[in-house]
This record gives structure tokens, C-alpha cells and sequence, in this order.
């Protein structure tokens, strides 16, 4: 046998997830459901980092537990990181700063890349799960562009209710139709949108009926960590 090197505690996982604390169902699809993934996984858990506290109140007074939850990550394998929240862009430079290895915090950061993808005149809007706490400062850190429409699940009935009160039982189907919902109404509001951004990675089970309802293309937190996977670890052909 060949010799090999070490250095780390866990191999095969080049992806490091940090997690909210939170106990709401996670169904395939969810990024905190280990079975959406086509590659393994690590986790780690933030505690006291609740959904609550992360998207409506800017995630106050967590951004040491985030650094020290990512450096656990990386010393155990990961090779990059990102987090299963698309409000911690807020936090985009201070953890790339304390990990030196890739970081990927929020699906937000592709909106920029998917307008460049469109034709003249489409550009992509965003779909949140709370767009009264969403603020530029969000926006600016992910590198959003100024004027960027948002849509929200924000009016639904099960959704963001659900998964920010951090509940233990959801309805999936009144979710679906909220997530279907909020994407039509963004589309109906915005002639020239080209495509929709999902800034919650909770709305992932739902991209495709998204994608079925508008005719748009939609990208995820799944779409993204695919493709930031593939740079951590590229497919030998």
C-alpha cells in the first residue's frame, strides 16, 4: 500500500455545517437532514443560536460561538464551511477570517452570479422567510445588488410561523403552498424577474414546485453547496 498522510480526525466529509439550534422538523431536502446530501456531511451545532434569535434579532451575541463552532469543524475535517441559515451573511467575513479555509454562510451570495447568468433586462429576485428582518445590512454582505425585489413567506400560514417559533410539528403541505405562494406573488409583482434565489435553506423540499409554479429557474442553498463542494473536492473523471 501506498503511504498516506493524516491530519485529521474525520475523513470523506469535506463540508462542515454549522447549525442553528432549533428542534422544527427537518424533511429530506432540509440541509439539516443528513439524507439531502450526496456527499457526506459534517455538523456541528451553534447552541443557543435559535432561529428566533438568528434571523430577528441579527443574531446578537452569537458571532464567538459561530467562530468556535467552525474551527471545531475544521479541525475535525471539513474542508470549507457554511451554515444553515441565509442570515448569517452577516457574519460572511468575520468567519472566513477566523477559519482560513472557503466559506459559504448564505444562499444570498449567488444572487450576483445568477444575474449574470440572465439576459438583458431579467434579474433574480430573493424569497425569505422574513422579509421585515431582512436589512441591507444582510443583503450588502452576501453582495446582493442594490434593488433586488424580495418576496416572502412572511403572510403565510404554517411556514415562517413554524420554523421561526422553532415548532415542533409542520403541516408540509400549507408550508408548500406558502413557499408556492410567496414565489408567485414575487413573479406576479416583478415582469422582468429571470429567476428566484431562496435565502432560506428550510425552503429547499419546495425549489422544484417553486420552479413548477413560476417557470423560473430557482437556485438554492442546495444549488450552492453542490457547486462549493465540487471546489473542495472535484470529481476525478
Amino acid at each position: 500500500m501506498a503511504r498516506v498522510s493524516g491530519g485529521k480526525s474525520v475523513y470523506g466529509a469535506s463540508v462542515g455545517i454549522l447549525m442553528l439550534d432549533a428542534r422544527f422538523p427537518r424533511i429530506p431536502g432540509d440541509m439539516g437532514n443528513a439524507t439531502t446530501w450526496p456527499f457526506p456531511v459534517l455538523y456541528r451545532v451553534v447552541r443557543d443560536a435559535t432561529p428566533d434569535r438568528v434571523v430577528r434579532k441579527a443574531a446578537e451575541g452569537t458571532l464567538d460561538r459561530f467562530i468556535a463552532a467552525a474551527r471545531d469543524l475544521v479541525r475535525d475535517g471539513a474542508d470549507g464551511i457554511t451554515t444553515n441559515c441565509g442570515f448569517l451573511s452577516l457574519f460572511q467575513q468575520e468567519l472566513s477570517d477566523a477559519v482560513q479555509v472557503p466559506v459559504a454562510t448564505s444562499s444570498l451570495m449567488q444572487v450576483d452570479m445568477v444575474n449574470r447568468l440572465l439576459p438583458a433586462g431579467r434579474y433574480a429576485g430573493i424569497l425569505t422567510i422574513s422579509g421585515s428582518a431582512l436589512t441591507p445590512d444582510h443583503l450588502t454582505k452576501a453582495g446582493v445588488p442594490a434593488g433586488t425585489p424580495i418576496g416572502t413567506t412572511e403572510g403565510g400560514r404554517e411556514f415562517t410561523r413554524v420554523i421561526l417559533n422553532d415548532e415542533l410539528d409542520m403541516d408540509t403541505d400549507l408550508a408548500r403552498q406558502d413557499n408556492v405562494d410567496a414565489a408567485t406573488a414575487l413573479k406576479d409583482a416583478n415582469p422582468s424577474l429571470g429567476a428566484i434565489v431562496l435565502e432560506c435553506t428550510n425552503m429547499v423540499p419546495y425549489a422544484s414546485d417553486i420552479q413548477a409554479a413560476t417557470g423560473l429557474p430557482v437556485f438554492s442553498i442546495y444549488s450552492f453547496i453542490q457547486w462549493f463542494q465540487q471546489g473542495l473536492v472535484p470529481t476525478r473523471f
